[in-house]
């Protein structure tokens, strides 16, 4: 008898700015919806955080009950992925899709968890708050003050069918705060002196906002033009292919970021690389190839490819590979000065621009030395 592979599942993410916004509340809500109209729905994970009206939706759903996992002699909850699959619903609900899960568990994050429904056929509804978003860390910081430690790779949220914004402006939120509806009030209190200050929630609330319209954007098939597309000039428009510049410094984090967001609003194409004066990484410092190979690994994660560039001039080795795979843009970041070299020897980045003349070059700002808020 042949296997039949099912179906992916459905993904619909329920997005947010910040708690109490309402995204449990409306996951919630339409599983019940589901359930009225006769699906099989069950809950796989729910975080109640004691709000007593998300509790009562949850009542008289059917909820797998978690899986107790030991870690450094403390017991932690996390959701029985492997009893959602034995029960095969058509629908489950997975609340926190950004969630970390406790070592010792099968996989290292919910999203992956949820993931394995998924390619089982099993339909998700899942919840987050767009802060969680990899490539927006560092925007969310600068203009929030807030750095977030867990993140999900731009591509998972890419692949949900459904992308829900659920809003509720900053002052009903704070209204929500102090009565006591989000948090207890000693939490409570300590959130609005910290987290819930009205221009963080302004801040968070606007980046929501353009992440689901952008989500939706994205979604839009793309229309064919009846002839070849070309510009005023008649010749051909080019297609966006983005280049970066990495090192083994901590910048290059923020420069994958800022480009990731980039290409995905033009819909291009991302290409990562290093120049090495040897073949291989041998010539680096130990502690240096970690960093380098930290900084690729997190690239390849939101999905753009990584090359190692052998080549004793690094702008003309950097320059030639970008025309030879027609780059459209360049980001390197602004090296620091460091000892009288630094006054001396021309920057990287300022190589990089005299030597492409035909292409545009993005030189970010380093960041990393500003202070981490509490």
């Amino acid at each position: 008898m042949t296997d039949i592979t099912p179906a992916r599942g459905h993904l619909k993410v329920f997005l947010g700015y910040a708690a109490g916004v309402g995204k449990t509340f409306q996951m919630l809500t339409e599983a019940r919806e589901l359930k009225r109209q006769g699906v099989d729905v069950l809950v796989g994970y729910f975080e109640p955080h004691g709000r007593r009206d998300t509790i009562a939706l949850a009542e008289g759903l059917e909820i797998i009950p978690r899986r107790t996992i030991e870690y450094r002699e403390s017991r932690f909850e996390e959701m029985d992925t492997d009893a959602v699959l034995r029960r095969r619903p058509q629908v489950a609900v997975v609340d926190e899709f950004a969630h970390t899960n406790v070592p010792g568990s099968a996989r290292t994050k919910r999203w992956e968890d949820v993931h394995v429904l998924l390619e089982a056929g099993i339909d998700v509804l899942t919840t987050m708050n767009i802060q969680h978003l990899e490539s927006l860390n560092d925007q969310i910081w600068q203009s929030a003050g807030v750095r977030v430690r867990e993140t999900i790779p731009d591509w998972v949220l890419k692949q949900a069918d459904e992308v829900v914004m659920v809003d509720l402006t900053p002052r009903a939120l704070l209204n929500r705060l102090a009565r006591g509806v989000v948090y207890p009030p000693e939490r409570a209190r300590a959130a609005l002196e910290n987290f819930f200050k009205e221009s963080t929630l302004v801040a968070l609330r606007e980046i929501a906002m353009r992440q689901a319209a952008y989500a939706v954007e994205s979604r839009l098939p793309d229309e064919e033009p009846a002839e070849p597309t070309s510009d005023a000039a008649g010749g051909p428009i080019r297609q966006e292919r983005l280049l970066l510049v990495l090192g083994p410094d901590r910048s290059s984090a923020a420069l994958i970021r800022r480009a990731r967001r980039v290409a995905d609003h033009l819909r291009a194409e991302c290409l990562a690389v290093y120049v090495s004066g040897t073949p291989g990484l041998e010539g680096l410092p130990a502690a240096e190839q970690a960093n380098l190979e930290r900084n690729f690994n997190f690239a390849r994660g939101l999905l753009i490819e990584t090359r190692v560039l052998v080549g004793d001039d690094v702008a003309e080795t950097i320059v030639n590979f970008a025309r030879l795979h027609r780059v459209t843009q360049i980001f390197v970041t602004r090296e620091k000065m460091s000892g009288w070299r630094g006054w001396f020897a021309q920057p990287l980045a300022q190589q990089i621009v005299n030597c492409a003349r035909d292409m545009q070059v993005t030189i970010v700002a380093d960041r990393s030395t500003r202070q981490m808020p509490a």
